[in-house]
């Protein structure tokens, strides 16, 4: 089917790579042009602006944060203006539980359709249809896109009419993840100090009571001290903290952990890692135990 994907970082680069090699014809647009160009030679559309994408009738955001996706929905040409009635606009983007629903309704307002269909899994999965997706939204829009949702990983959540419980899940799933990460640079900083190989312990704990892939990507990049190739920038995961404080004092949810987790990623972000992986809370752990890191 048509689809643009507004928004080409690494994510949302792998997310058109994906639809493109299932079939679909694809449209790209990108604030920095030469982003786009690269997927010419994949067989992408590239966009003038984002009137011309909208012309796909669905267009997918692929975005950093909220100021963003309000920028490229709201601005003049944007998506609103642009999408025609009953276009569909599928938000990937991690964004606020109370943007979702503002979003959902000014679509509405226009005639149009929104979807929230965050996505969990880094770039390399992005690219080679490794993603896992959470959609909500209007029913027979669901079905309308399920074949792009389908197209981008093998693991599809479909929610339910409310497009922001999409969001909910999404932040509470990446929650989870850094509670992950925290918990094991603290666990390999005890290690380490006690004179325990942390390799030797993450090969263990990842053969026996935590076979899941989070443990061994994130416990892997923690051991090897490999936080410069950002899958997901620590600024980013700060970020997506924030909104799941937002959200849990909106809900009245106390989250402990949440404002400990905070606490580190803005350490590490002090101290000159804002671009790095947020696995970098690995080198955190060590230097507060004053170990030595790479």
């Amino acid at each position: 089917m048509d689809v643009a994907v507004i928004g080409l970082g690494q994510m949302g680069a792998g997310m058109a790579k994906s639809l493109l090699r299932a079939g679909h014809h694809v449209t790209v647009y990108n604030r920095t042009a030469a982003r786009a160009k690269v997927l010419e030679g994949f067989g992408a559309v590239v966009g003038s602006n984002l009137a011309d994408a909208c012309k796909a009738g669905v267009v997918l955001t692929m975005v950093a944060d909220d100021p963003a996706l309000e920028s490229v929905v709201a601005s003049p040409g944007g998506i609103l203006e642009s999408l025609p009635k009953g276009g569909v606009h599928i938000s990937s983007s991690t964004i606020s539980v109370a943007l979702s629903d503002r979003l959902a309704a000014e679509h509405a307002r226009q005639g149009q359709i929104y979807i929230s269909a965050p996505v969990f899994g880094r770039p390399e999965a992005a690219e080679n249809a490794r993603l896992a997706v959470v959609a909500a939204g209007p029913s027979a829009a669901l079905e309308r896109c399920r074949a792009i949702f389908e197209s981008l990983g093998p693991k599809l959540l479909i929610l339910g009419e409310k497009a922001s419980q999409a969001n909910v899940v999404k932040l509470a799933g990446n929650f989870l993840i850094s509670c992950v990460i925290e918990s094991l640079s603290e666990s390999f900083a005890l290690a380490r100090k006690a004179g325990v190989d942390a390799s030797v312990l993450l090969e263990f704990l990842t053969t026996t009571l935590f076979n899941a892939p989070v443990y061994k990507t994130y416990g892997g990049l923690i051991v090897k001290g490999d936080h410069d190739n950002a899958g997901f920038p620590a600024m980013l995961g700060f970020k997506d903290n924030r909104l799941v404080l937002q959200a849990a004092e909106g809900a009245a949810v106390p989250m402990p952990m949440a404002s400990t987790i905070r606490d580190r990623l803005l350490t590490a972000i002090a101290r000159g890692n804002a671009a790095k992986d947020w696995s970098v809370l690995g080198r955190i752990a060590a230097e507060d135990a004053g170990l030595t890191t790479g």
